[in-house]
């Protein structure tokens, strides 16, 4: 080091040390650790944070105690049957009954042969009055009643409705067969039945159907000759309606001839065989 640059270190040093108040800024070391300043007031509250992760599970708690029954809730669906149970022991024997008083067995056996002949002279008669006299024949669920006034197809079909019935529709070949004897055996040929040809439809034919608008299904009793013409053609008044010959076949006529015809009555369905019950269809008046 030169004496000149020492020199120059020395009176730096020394003018620093004869310094009073003023603050030396070229000191090389630290100065010594001033007094704890005075506490400040309390600043603002600052923005909520984050949540945080949840805790561990805590440890249970006591049980509380118990509280009030509440409201009885709906009933739910039942169960399934349960199995059948194990027979049970048999019972202790009764005490013995009464003697019983001596019957006329006899007796009474005569009257109630007497009363089963007179119900089958009752429905000989009933039987006799409806086939006979009244020309009625019948399935399980229908009466038939042959009406011998020569008549055109729609006066023929309200003389129907206004004896509580409708123009008879053969529906199956039984029903047919019986409506054929009616009229082989009242000596007739032909005799108007339910059957007509309905309007024509967007192709321009018409089929047939029954009385009651229901279509031709499963049964229909046609000639040979007239199965080909089964369908009407455009050219055919819409009108033409159906006979039934005593052969048991089915023929096209026109509606404006007249001729016998025969209706059909559902039977009464009455509760305990008395008559006059409500519902009951009326019985056929007879022509």
């Amino acid at each position: 080091m030169t004496p000149l640059l020492l020199l120059c270190v020395f009176a730096a040093a020394f003018n620093c040390i004869s310094a009073s108040a003023e603050i030396c800024t070229n000191t090389l070391l630290p100065g010594a650790k001033g007094d704890q300043g005075e506490i400040g007031e309390e600043g603002d509250q600052g923005k909520l944070g984050k949540n945080g992760p949840p805790g561990s599970t805590g440890a249970s708690g006591e049980t509380g105690l118990q509280g009030e029954v509440g409201q009885t809730g709906k009933m739910g669906p039942f169960g399934d049957k349960g199995n059948k149970g194990d027979t049970g022991m048999e019972g202790p024997t009764g005490l013995k009954g009464k003697p019983g008083t001596t019957c006329d067995c006899g007796r009474y056996r005569k009257v109630v042969g007497q009363l089963d002949v007179n119900v089958g002279k009752l429905r000989n008669a009933v039987k006799f009055v409806k086939n006979v006299l009244l020309g009625l024949k019948e399935t399980e669920e229908r009466y038939y009643l042959l009406v011998k006034e020569p008549k055109r197809f729609r006066e023929a079909s309200m003389n129907c409705k206004l004896r509580g019935g409708i123009l008879a529709m053969p529906k199956t070949s039984n029903t047919n067969h019986l409506m054929a004897d009616s009229v082989s055996q009242a000596g007739l040929t032909r005799v108007y039945i339910g059957v007509l040809a309905q309007s024509k439809d967007t192709n321009g034919t018409s089929g047939y159907v029954y009385a009651d608008s229901s279509p031709l299904q499963g049964f229909a009793a046609w000639s040979q000759e007239e199965e080909l013409n089964a369908k009407v053609s455009p050219a055919t008044n819409s009108t033409s309606c159906v006979e039934l010959l005593s052969t048991g076949t089915w023929s096209h006529v026109e509606c404006e001839a007249t001729m016998f015809f025969i209706c059909e009555f559902p039977k009464s369905r009455r509760r305990g065989g008395g008559g006059g019950g409500r519902g009951g269809t009326p019985a056929p008046t007879p022509s």
